[in-house]
């Protein structure tokens, strides 16, 4: 009875994983392109807003981790160096949204283990075995494809797009380095902690001087479509569900079924959106994606059976 509990436990976990990230990806897309508010640094600033509250929420009120606390100026700088890059991640990837179909969108998000290899072997000049970097070749080559083969490519959300996944692989790298050592480590909640409140003081100047009417845009909005402040509400606290069940199911499965689930994720994000939104696609283009999705799954067993 006990594993039948767990079993439906982390189904429950999964399905919830799935529905945070591909919702808030879909509000996403929803909000910037189809429903006038053309405003992602704002955006990201009420997904980090939501982030900072919720987290305090969970760490110290329900108990989900241990708070941990910053225990000296060179780790907050530190943590401050993550939120930076965190933020550039979320905001372009949030811009490309307004350019680019969610399916694009996600065959160029699944080159981030090519940006996270090259960033790692750059920054410590570790090489991975060659059937490692052989994996990575058909990841980058499907992406190429899938370019050719997308009707509505945009160069400029096609730019952003690769510069949001080179930053997310970015961070990841960074945070292995800067937070490397054991009195510096933080689990991901608590990072999410740390990090929200600075990448809000980041955000919130940035959108008052690079998206100057952003206030006055979103009261006239909020008038003009009832449901606009609930829709908002919704997106950033789903911002934060995706961040939250991310860790719960690292934490009671394991990082290789995170990969596993998070390719699946993936295929299933640029179904829905494709019924949803009725962007149209190619033979070409979901060609390129699912050759760059076998790459990536090439390219997390062979790093598996290495380890």
């Amino acid at each position: 009875m006990s594993s039948k509990k767990q079993a439906i436990f982390i189904s429950s976990l999964i399905i919830l994983w799935y529905s945070s990230n591909i919702g808030v990806l879909l509000l996403n897309k929803f909000l910037l392109s189809n429903y006038g508010f053309r405003f992602p640094i704002f955006l990201t600033m009420c997904h980090m807003a939501a982030c900072a509250v919720l987290s305090y929420l969970s760490i110290v009120f329900l108990k989900i981790v241990p708070l941990q606390t910053i225990k000296s100026r060179s780790q907050f700088l530190k943590i401050a160096t993550l939120s930076v890059v965190f933020c550039g991640s979320v905001v372009g990837g949030n811009i490309s949204l307004r350019y680019l179909a969610v399916s694009f969108n996600q065959a160029v998000g699944a080159t981030t283990p090519f940006f996270t290899a090259l960033f790692a072997y750059l920054a410590t000049l570790k090489r991975e075995a060659w059937v490692t970097y052989a994996a990575l070749v058909p990841v980058v080559a499907g992406v190429v494809i899938a370019s050719g083969g997308e009707p509505s490519f945009h160069f400029f959300g096609f730019v952003m797009c690769i510069s949001a996944t080179a930053a997310r692989a970015f961070k990841s790298v960074l945070q292995g380095i800067l937070l490397s050592s054991e009195g510096e480590k933080l689990n991901s909640m608590n990072l999410l902690l740390y990090m929200s409140p600075i990448a809000v003081l980041v955000l919130l100047p940035a959108a008052l001087i690079m998206e100057p009417n952003v206030v006055d845009a979103t009261l006239s909005l909020g008038r003009e479509h009832k449901f606009m402040w609930l829709l908002l509400l919704i997106n950033s606290v789903m911002a934060y569900s995706a961040n939250l069940s991310n860790f719960l199911v690292t934490k009671h499965t394991s990082a290789l079924t995170l990969q596993v689930l998070g390719n699946a994720k993936g295929a299933v994000a640029v179904v829905i959106s494709i019924l949803l939104f009725k962007n149209p696609v190619t033979a070409i283009g979901i060609g390129g994606y699912m050759i760059t999705v076998m790459g990536v799954v090439a390219y997390g067993e062979a790093k598996r059976r290495l380890r």
